[in-house]
């Protein structure tokens, strides 16, 4: 009866139009009010939910994420990938997945990948004779490595919602091989379907240029390198690392390529401390929700009822893959991780699963999910950039939506793939 009045109550709330976070919030008073337990006690518990010096790295990285977006960078990425892999058939296609790459590695965020290089590639792949709504689905696609490479902020929100016990560095190691995987395997699509379209070839580019345009995005690369660099010396944590990519964003846009007018600055804070308040509502009435969560043992609950099913980690991990595909079209990203890991992340340490491997495959699953109608960011942020409907976007991704399902797999019964970096590197 405790399970019903809680997720029923947050269930009814949202069926009747209210925010996520709001609705979490009200049913942990719910809750609270069912067990008899003081209200004071809620309002402690989100308190301490944003009381916490590793949430620091996520307003850090999302402002990181809007300069560089919006600072001329990802163009000059853009022109980067065109000189290592733009001169073969379809090379835009591969143009736009490695940017990908390297805009994640630098931004974490898939809407603004998707919107900075949707951006700049989509036009550009329909003037050269690519389909529009192909250039779109292989935007959206790529844009899911954001989630995976590091540095992203979603890994730190996961970190958080496993009570800190997840090292926010492990997740970081851990997601870079799954999304180069993700990478090659868009890529090796990309250019089947060149050959088969009959897609066309991009120019060569000259010595001297592609020399400038290398010297051009080496700022903007060097991001990268800043931040993994950084923690794996020992430099910085990984939160601190977030400060610095704020620090070096800002210095490259304003002072090196100088592409960002000083009087718009004002309306990016704006739009950052916008878009970290939501954040951190969400993550403070979710931690609200998982304290009543808790003293209800609805995990303990739900991990009985799991291995009861079964006590394979085969079958387990299935019905889990299907449970978050599901609920990733439902809802957005950041309120699955923190409803979730708590429910989940007991059922898979009692099958032995470690839990930096199961990091991975919630966010390959819910990263999918913002690809995934009805509720997916990325594909109407890429519709609306592209200028398309969504159902001829969606049609357009069938082909991606196998690929992206295949490295799911591969993520999930293959743990080496997450866990061998971070073990190779003693994190």
């Amino acid at each position: 009866m405790d399970m019903l009045v809680l997720l029923g109550s947050f269930v009814v709330l949202m069926l009747i139009g209210f925010p996520v976070a709001y609705a979490l919030g009200l049913a942990a008073l719910v809750g609270a009010w069912w067990i008899e337990l003081p209200l004071d006690a809620v309002m402690i518990q989100i308190a301490n939910g944003v009381n916490k010096f590793s949430l620091l790295a996520i307003p850090c990285f999302v402002l990181a994420g809007a300069i560089m977006a919006e600072g001329g960078m990802a163009r000059r990425l853009v022109a980067f990938a065109s000189v290592l892999v733009g001169f073969v058939r379809g090379g835009l296609s591969l143009v736009n997945i490695l940017a990908s790459t390297f805009f994640g590695a630098i931004s974490g965020s898939s809407v603004a990948d998707t919107a900075s290089i949707g951006s700049v590639l989509i036009p550009e792949m329909e003037k050269k004779g690519y389909p529009r709504a192909f250039a779109t689905a292989v935007t959206c696609s790529g844009s899911v490595q954001a989630i995976l490479i590091p540095p992203s902020h979603n890994a730190v929100i996961y970190s958080m919602a496993a009570g800190g016990s997840v090292s926010v560095a492990a997740l970081f190691m851990a997601g870079v091989l799954p999304g180069l995987l993700l990478g090659l395997t868009l890529s090796a699509y990309c250019l089947y379907a060149a050959r088969k379209n009959n897609f066309p070839k991009g120019r060569a580019i000259p010595l001297r240029e592609a020399l400038k345009i290398c010297g051009e995005a080496l700022w903007g690369l060097m991001t990268m390198v800043i931040i993994l660099g950084g923690i794996l010396s020992g430099v910085f944590t990984a939160t601190e690392s977030a400060s610095i990519a704020v620090i070096w964003a800002f210095f490259v846009t304003m002072f090196v390529y100088r592409d960002y007018k000083w009087r718009d600055l004002p309306k990016l804070m704006h739009r950052t401390v916008k878009t970290v308040c939501i954040v951190m509502i969400l993550i403070g009435f979710a931690a609200s929700f998982g304290y009543i969560m808790t003293l209800m043992q609805i995990p303990l609950k739900i991990t009985t009822a799991f291995t009861t099913l079964s006590d394979s980690p085969v079958v387990i991990l299935l019905l889990i893959n299907v449970l978050l595909l599901a609920l990733g079209t439902l809802m957005d990203m950041a309120p699955l991780i923190l409803i979730l890991t708590p429910i989940l992340l007991p059922v898979v340490k009692a099958l032995g699963i470690d839990p930096v491997h199961f990091g991975m495959i919630m966010m390959v699953n819910l990263g999918i999910g913002l690809i995934t109608p009805p509720v997916g960011a990325v594909l109407f942020v890429g519709s609306a950039v592209a200028g398309l409907k969504i159902e001829t976007v969606v049609k357009a991704m069938v082909p991606f939506f196998v690929l992206l399902f295949t490295v799911l797999m591969l993520i999930t019964y293959v743990p080496a793939i997450s866990l061998w970096l971070p073990r190779a590197m003693g994190i």
